[in-house]
């Protein structure tokens, strides 16, 4: 059976944590899918992960979907969520029904997610709900904000954390099943995890999350410059540097193919 966005509902209730990670292609997102991860989000982290891109305004939502189209292939169980990306839902509600629904009809993945939790947004939130179409939010450290807010943990003045639980809590009521909280104080994702009855997914958000969603290129230890919230779970950089390393030795020495 494959995970719902009802299911992860259920699971907040039930105090089980909700395991999430990022998947651009077939053969990652059908090894996470077979290691039992309950969401694949198609990030818009693939502009700087797999494009190269600096930030991850670039992207355009025909490469999402086209990268999308390769994780629904290799995806059996878990529920797949995918970033819509910057400039594709922020113009008007229709717009974002418009990108929204590309994502769903073309790709087969479950629910789209997008940033900000502010009246605007939120608005947009409950008009794709409306439509049938399962939405994720995403406060706190906005990555498609980069050129306002940087990459600083938010929500560290009372104000500011204020403004995260009101957007929370705004989401919440538009319909969103689940909310990303990045980089804000432990203790701010506790309170807004207690406050919400839909689940809170963290990243660099503390332990007291309803799930945890990290970079899977940063878990493998393939990322050049690892953020400080991740943890890497193994050094695939290393092992493929050495494995080239040990190959092109080979070739060279005429010992492959022998």
């Amino acid at each position: 059976m494959s995970v719902t966005t009802h299911q992860l509902i259920q699971w907040k209730q039930q105090g089980r944590s909700i395991v999430a990670l990022t998947a651009y292609d077939y053969a990652i997102a059908q090894l996470i899918d077979q290691a039992g991860v309950d969401i694949i989000l198609v990030g818009d982290s693939l502009a700087m992960t797999v494009l190269g891109y600096e930030t991850t305004l670039p992207i355009t939502l025909d490469e999402m979907l086209h990268h999308a189209k390769a994780v629904r292939r290799g995806v059996k169980q878990a529920l797949i969520v995918v970033d819509l990306p910057f400039l594709t839902y922020q113009e008007s509600p229709q717009q974002a029904m418009h990108s929204a629904g590309r994502v769903l009809k073309e790709t087969g993945a479950q629910a789209v997610k997008l940033e900000g939790g502010y009246p605007a947004m939120a608005a947009t939130v409950s008009q794709l709900t409306s439509a049938g179409i399962p939405v994720m939010g995403h406060v706190g450290l906005t990555p498609q904000s980069v050129h306002q807010l940087g990459y600083k943990k938010q929500g560290k003045t009372a104000q500011a954390a204020d403004r995260i639980i009101a957007e929370s809590i705004a989401l919440q009521e538009a319909g969103a099943f689940a909310i990303v909280l990045e980089h804000i104080p432990a203790d701010l994702a506790a309170q807004i995890t207690q406050k919400l009855t839909i689940p809170t997914i963290g990243i660099g958000a503390g332990p007291h999350c309803d799930g945890q969603v990290l970079v899977t290129s940063d878990l493998l230890g393939l990322s050049e410059k690892q953020p400080p919230f991740a943890k890497a779970y193994a050094n695939l950089r290393e092992t493929i540097t050495q494995a080239v390393q040990d190959y092109s030795l080979e070739v060279r020495e005429g010992k492959f193919p022998e």
